[in-house]
This record gives structure tokens, sequence and C-alpha cells, in this order.
């Protein structure tokens, strides 16, 4: 079930988000925008905007749904828990570490090494818990049942959805213009926010892996299901099912949502390091695969936003 003790179950909108925003600004980098040429990727002329969530504290748009619990809730002496693919954790242990807060984290065997050792950098109690996402997510419920520690949902809460929902504030300040925006998609707390900033003014694209297909799965169902939870981003984008409180505003908000493969994301993970010099781990990535990979095609001067959600990898060496 979803979690939250704010008054805002029906209220995570434009206004509830701008409130956020102000609330959290002091504590999260207000990340910046890099526009190119498609040419530039070998895809036809036109703009694409990239937002680098990827330089975040901690290394993903997750900080901003972190900071919004811990300033929001009222936090016990036992602190806060969190279950996480890795990303979520990292931004949930930096916030406790900069309130001075305890925190655990609970993580599935798929959480790569790189945010792991962010988790314990940032004084974090690392707990290691199954082989995916749902498993650790269990672990933690039990902590909470133990210690009163407060539980902070990586995507099922109202307050991430409102946190994650100041990317869509930030990228409309920082570009007015665009007409379409792909978002990646794994338990949708990132989509939730953003669409529920934007209403409908302008397309949201979905971008989810083949291999974990969460939001198309429940598409098709009416309602959040089970799903196929595996791949090159499963420490990111698998989670099993998608929110019950983004859902509904997916439903209502989200255009279209399409799938890419491992192929296509690992692509466009080489494609940003040869164009831009970025570094985005599979999950930070997925979106722009949709558009190098033809999954999602523009129309001609189609003004075209994509989130690059996260850089927690270690694919580039720099040992040498």
């Amino acid at each position: 079930m979803p979690a939250s003790t704010t008054p805002l179950q029906n209220a995570i909108d434009r206004d509830a988000i701008t409130r956020t925003h102000q609330l959290i600004r002091p504590h999260v980098r207000r990340t910046p925008i890099v526009e190119i040429d498609a040419s530039d990727c070998g895809l036809g002329a036109g703009p694409v905007v990239f937002k680098l969530e990827l330089l975040q504290h901690s290394g993903s748009f997750k900080t901003r749904g972190a900071f919004t619990n811990l300033l929001m809730r009222e936090v016990p002496k036992a602190g806060v828990v969190a279950a996480s693919g890795g990303n979520h954790g990292a931004a949930v242990a930096f916030a406790a570490m900069k309130l001075g807060k305890p925190a655990r984290i609970f993580v599935p065997r798929v959480c790569s090494p790189s945010k792991m050792e962010r988790i314990r950098g940032y004084g974090a109690d690392l707990v290691v818990s199954g082989e995916l996402y749902a498993d650790a997510l269990a672990a933690s419920q039990d902590w909470v049942k133990q210690s009163g520690a407060l539980a902070l949902h990586a995507y099922d809460q109202v307050e991430t959805l409102l946190g994650q929902g100041t990317v869509g504030l930030e990228f409309e300040q920082q570009y007015p213009n665009l007409d379409t925006l792909l978002v990646a998609v794994g338990g949708g707390g990132l989509i939730g926010g953003i669409a529920s900033w934007y209403s409908n003014r302008i397309k949201l694209v979905g971008v989810e892996p083949e291999t974990a297909p969460t939001l198309t799965r429940a598409l098709q169902a009416g309602h959040p299901v089970d799903a196929e939870a595996g791949g090159i981003a499963a420490d990111s984008l698998a989670p099993k099912r998608v929110g019950e409180l983004m859902f509904p505003i997916a439903q209502k908000l989200v255009t279209s949502v399409v799938l890419v493969s491992d192929e296509a994301i690992q692509s466009a993970q080489k494609v940003l390091w040869n164009t831009l010099r970025l570094v985005a781990e599979p999950g930070g990535a997925a979106a722009f695969a949709a558009l190098l990979s033809g999954q999602y095609r523009p129309a001609p001067g189609e003004r075209v936003g994509v989130v690059l959600c996260g850089g927690n990898t270690t694919a580039v060496d720099f040992s040498r």
C-alpha cells in the first residue's frame, strides 16, 4: 500500500510541486540542461534537450524525493529505512547524512557495486537482501516493524512523487518551449511527478526496458500488475510493478509508453559518452535509447527533451 503522512493524497499538482521545490531547493542541485542538434547523434535535424539529473547529489534525481520525505515528515530516533535497487538508497543515505539522521538501506544482490559503495560512503547501514528489489522491500518492511524506523518508499509515496515532480518544474523553467519529453520508467515516481507538473501541456512518453515492462503491463491490465523484472537496468528500472499512486496519473497524463532493448540502452550509453562525455548508467540512458533506436520518432522540428536520470555506474575505467 502507498504510504504518506501528508494531506496531499489528491494534490500531487503544480501548486504542491512548487511548494516542494521551495522546500528542498537549498538541499538539491538545479541540474543543467544541454541542447544539441539531433544530427550530432546520427539522427535527423532538430533539437534534443537533455536534463542532466545524473549530476544531482548522489548521482540521480532520487535525491529530490529523499529530501522531500525527510523535510516533510517526522523522523523518529530509529531514523529512516529504505529499500532500493541502489539510487533511492544512495539518495536517502545522502539526505540522512546531511540532515543528521540514521539510515538503514536494504538492496538486492543486483545492486551495482558502485551504488553499494555510495550508500556505505554516506554512512548508512547497508543490508543486502534477496535477488531483486521486491525482496529488499520485504526485508525493509520487516525492519520497520522491528525498529519503528520511518519507511521512505522509492516511488509509491506522495512526498516522493512531489519531490520528483520538481524535475519537471525546473525543466520547464530552463526550456519552456518543449514539445515532447522522454522519461524512463521503473516504479513510476519520476514520470508520475513530472506528469503532474506538465499536466498534458506537452507530450510525455514513458520508456521502459523490454525486460521490465512495468507500466506497459499495468496499462494493458488497467491496474498495476506484476511484470518481468530483469535486464541490464534491473538495479533501477525493475521494481516488479508500478506504484498505486502514480498509475492513475499515468493513465490520465502519460501520452504513450515505448519499450527498448538492452542493446539499445547500451548503445545510448556509448553515444552519450562519445558525443557529450556523459557517463549514464543503463537506467539513466534508457529514455535516450528510445530516440536512438527509433522506438520514438519525432516529427520534423519537434523539440524533444530527455531526462538523463542517473549516473551511478562503473562503465568508465579511470584507473589508467
